[in-house]
C-alpha cells in the first residue's frame, strides 16, 4: 500500500516537473536558447498567489491572475532581454538569462523580503480507498498535468500556430521564407511556457506551501534536468523525463538511508543517460548546416 501511495506521489511531482520542463524544451527547440530565468517565473506565480489568495480568498481568481501576470512577464522578458540578442552568441544569451533570473529574485526579495511566506491555496483533503489514504492534491496534480500535456501536444500537431512552431524549430530561415513570422512564434512559445510555469507554481505550492525569492530555483533546475534526460527540444521527452525524475525523487526520499543523497542520485541518472545516449532518451541528433 505504501508503494502505491509513493508511486502516485512520484507521478504527481513528476507532472509538476514535466510542466516546467515543457517550457525549457519548447524555448530551446524553437529559439535555440536555454532560458534559465524560466524557474523564476514559477516564483512570480507563487507570489501572485500569495498576494491575491490573501486579499480575495478566491483561489480560482488568484490562479487566473497568476497565469495572466506570468504570461505578461514572460513576454516582457522575451521582448526586452532576448529579442535584441537574436543573432548573438549562445554564451551571451545564456549570461543574459542568468542575469534576468537574479534580477527577478532580487526584485522579489526587495518587495517581499527574504523570509519564506506561508501560502494556503486550498485544503483539498484526502480520499480513502480501502486502506489507502490518498492526498487529493496528488490526484488533481497528476490529472491536470496530463490533460495539459495532451492539450499542448494536440495544439502543436493540429493547429496552424503549432505547425509553424514545428517549422521554426526545424529551420528558422526556411520558415521565414515560407511566410512564418519567426519573432511572433518565439513570443507565443514564451507565452505558453510562462503559462505552464504559473500552473506548476500552483501544484508545487499545494505540495509545499512556502514561497521565497528562490522558490523557483530548485524545481527549475530539476525540470531542466528532466528535459535533458528526456531529450532537450522533445515535448514527449520532457514529459517522460519529468515523470521519471519525480518517481526517482519520491522513492529516494522515502528511504531514510538514501534520502540525503536524493539530489546526487538524480544527477547521477542524468550523467549515466547522457553517457549512454548524449541526446537524451527521446532526443534526436540534428545535423548542423554550414
Amino acid at each position: 500500500m505504501d508503494f502505491i501511495i509513493t508511486f502516485l506521489n512520484g507521478l504527481s511531482l513528476g507532472g509538476v516537473y514535466a510542466l516546467i520542463a515543457l517550457g525549457y524544451t519548447m524555448v530551446y527547440g524553437i529559439a535555440k536558447m536555454l532560458n534559465f530565468a524560466h524557474g523564476d517565473i514559477i516564483m512570480v506565480g507563487g507570489y501572485v498567489l500569495f498576494v491575491f489568495v490573501g486579499l480575495t480568498g478566491e483561489p480560482i481568481l488568484a490562479i487566473i491572475l497568476a497565469a495572466f501576470l506570468c504570461m505578461l512577464i514572460g513576454i516582457s522578458m522575451e521582448k526586452a532581454a532576448y529579442k535584441p540578442l537574436r543573432g548573438a552568441s549562445p554564451l551571451a544569451v545564456l549570461i543574459t538569462a542568468i542575469g534576468v533570473s537574479y534580477f527577478l529574485q532580487s526584485l522579489a526579495q526587495i518587495i517581499f523580503g527574504a523570509a519564506p511566506k506561508f501560502v494556503v491555496i486550498a485544503d483539498l483533503g484526502t480520499i480513502t480507498l480501502g486502506s489507502l489514504v490518498i492526498p487529493v492534491y496528488s490526484i488533481v496534480t497528476l490529472v491536470v498535468s496530463i490533460l495539459i500535456m495532451i492539450g499542448l501536444s494536440l495544439f502543436i500537431k493540429f493547429t496552424k500556430t503549432g505547425r509553424a512552431m514545428i517549422a521554426v524549430s526545424e529551420d528558422k530561415a526556411a520558415a521565414q521564407i515560407m511566410g512564418i513570422n519567426v519573432n511572433n512564434i518565439i513570443t507565443v512559445t514564451f507565452l505558453i511556457g510562462s503559462f505552464l510555469a504559473a500552473i506548476a507554481s500552483v501544484f508545487y505550492l499545494l505540495k509545499a506551501p512556502n514561497i521565497s525569492p528562490t522558490f523557483g530555483s530548485k524545481p527549475g533546475i530539476k525540470a531542466f534536468t528532466a528535459a535533458v534526460i528526456g531529450g532537450i527540444g522533445s515535448i514527449p521527452g520532457a514529459m517522460l523525463g519529468g515523470f521519471l525524475l519525480g518517481i526517482v525523487e519520491v522513492f529516494s526520499n522515502s528511504v531514510p538511508q538514501i534520502a540525503p543523497y536524493t539530489d546526487a542520485i538524480e544527477f547521477l541518472i542524468l550523467i549515466i543517460i547522457l553517457l549512454v545516449r548524449p541526446t537524451g532518451i527521446l532526443g534526436k541528433k540534428r545535423r548542423e548546416k554550414v
